[in-house]
């Protein structure tokens, strides 16, 4: 797809360049990026554009820039190369990248220098990729020692970092045919990953079924696909080992469709059937995750729904007896936080986690700070939701060995105070981890979950298990 033009109508990305431009007091400049080799410069990793590129254009090239001014826009991108038609075949000229994309005009990018020379007050966001952010910095005579620093930002860069934000936080139309389309794929590659699944197979068969079903969609994954045994670890990367009966298999997989991204994690017992422990953990995280689910609506403040889950996975701890105390105050205190360490999700979008080349400016409402609290200072977003986000949802139970150690700094306070039994959580040695995850619209009368056909009641999962085994 280094040549691809645009997927949807051009009709979209004008819109959105208005949008934009109206937020903005002068020019702005947006890179592509470029292809990065693996090992010698023509093996090159799957090349992908620059996010905030792609939302403005739609098109799928290397080496260009998208210039905003008002009611002008100019693409500027690489002339043809004649050799690039004999190893990858022809391409789409520039009437066709201008009519895909409905710019004003289209130039060779080897004349942005020259054409950046006349307009001084031009802001940009800086690039993920190192090649681009140097010659983007030589241009604009910017310096950012990390692109995901909010603080670098000079203030014509941070007003459009924010103006970028306010327009991708929001979906319109085009964006949410894209991730509905990938929402479809992500439950058909899910479904699929568990009929494949059977005792005396490897996690790489599990996520070979599970990808070759993206694949077969010309789709790939939105991120690295995590398949494991081993849930306890968050983000697993890898697919050796054994998956056995008495296993819980964690599946965090997502398809990206046109570049727009959907994530979702189903957790299943390898042999199609949850042991009794394995089952009352489960329910406790799907209890909390379908309470958060029904509290993401307009004004529903992220953190305030992030807490209200862990409430509900301390109230069912406390419950088995694993938690001791009362749950409002554990959650308070943090203790839900040994078993649930991470926030429960974050924006989706053209990215995974979307924005978050822009650090927390993005993902923080202006005037709110991380907390320093061990577990709620993961939470990625602590937003008020508004009609037109998409968020993810998604807790979980994890018994990690390195949180969990008698005397680590994180349990310590809690033995102390006798809140955690040790003995109680013992009886759970066969649950390593468990995550419930989905992509969910804020619409203006509440919510909309896009992947709500995977099933994921306990007794739904165990029914898909092991069905596509001959």
């Amino acid at each position: 797809m280094s040549h691809g033009l645009p997927t949807q109508p051009a009709e979209a990305f004008t819109k959105r360049r208005r949008a934009l431009a109206a937020q903005l007091d002068g020019p702005a400049l947006l890179f592509s990026g470029v292809a990065r080799p693996m090992n010698y410069p023509a093996n090159i990793y799957p090349f992908r554009p620059d996010s905030h590129f792609l939302y403005l254009t739609g098109a799928w090239l290397e080496h260009a820039a998208v210039f905003i001014d008002g009611a002008r826009d100019i693409l500027f991108m690489p002339a043809p190369d004649p050799d690039d038609a004999v190893w990858h075949g022809p391409g789409p000229g520039w009437a066709d990248m201008q009519q895909a994309t409905g710019v004003s005009e289209i130039r060779d990018i080897e004349q942005l220098p020259q054409f950046l020379a006349s307009a001084p007050a031009t802001a940009t966001l800086p690039a993920i990729d190192a090649i681009t952010r140097f010659h983007q910095g030589r241009m604009l005579s910017r310096s950012w020692a990390d692109p995901g620093t909010p603080t670098q930002l000079n203030e014509r860069d941070g007003a459009l970092a924010n103006a970028m934000i306010a327009s991708r936080m929001i979906h319109d139309a085009a964006a949410l045919e894209q991730m509905r389309v990938a929402g479809q794929a992500t439950v058909a590659a899910h479904t699929a990953g568990m009929a494949a699944t059977k005792p005396g197979m490897r996690e790489s068969d599990v996520r070979a079924a599970m990808e070759a079903t993206l694949l077969a969609r010309d789709m790939t994954t939105a991120y690295g696909s995590i398949v494991t045994v081993h849930g306890q670890i968050l983000h697993s990367r890898g697919y050796d080992n054994p998956i056995a009966a008495g296993d819980l298999l964690l599946a965090d997989v997502g398809a990206s469709h046109g570049g727009w991204a959907s994530d979702v994690t189903r957790t299943w017992p390898v042999s199609g059937k949850f042991s009794a422990t394995q089952r009352t953990i489960y329910e406790i995280v799907l209890a909390s995750q379908l309470a958060a689910i029904d509290l993401v609506k307009p004004g529903a403040r992220y953190r305030d729904i992030h807490l209200a889950a862990g409430l509900v996975i301390a109230q069912g701890l406390v419950d088995e007896g694993i938690l001791k105390g009362d749950p409002e105050g554990l959650v308070e205190r943090g203790a839900h936080a040994m078993f649930f360490v991470h926030g429960l999700g974050h924006i989706i979008g053209l990215d995974v986690h979307d924005m978050e080349d822009l650090g927390d400016r993005a993902g923080y409402a202006p005037g709110r700070e991380r907390s320093s609290q061990f577990g709620l200072c993961f939470l990625r977003l602590d937003r008020d939701l508004q009609a037109g986000m998409a968020v993810t949802i998604e807790p979980g139970f994890y018994q990690v060995p390195a949180l969990l150690a008698p005397g680590s700094e994180l349990t310590q306070p809690f033995d102390a105070d006798n809140s955690l039994d040790r003995a109680k959580l013992a009886k759970f040695a066969d649950v390593r981890g468990i995550r419930i995850e989905d992509d969910v619209l804020v619409t203006a009368t509440g919510n909309e979950v896009l992947t709500r056909a995977l099933a994921k009641r306990p007794d739904q999962v165990e029914a898909m298990v092991g069905v596509g085994v001959g």
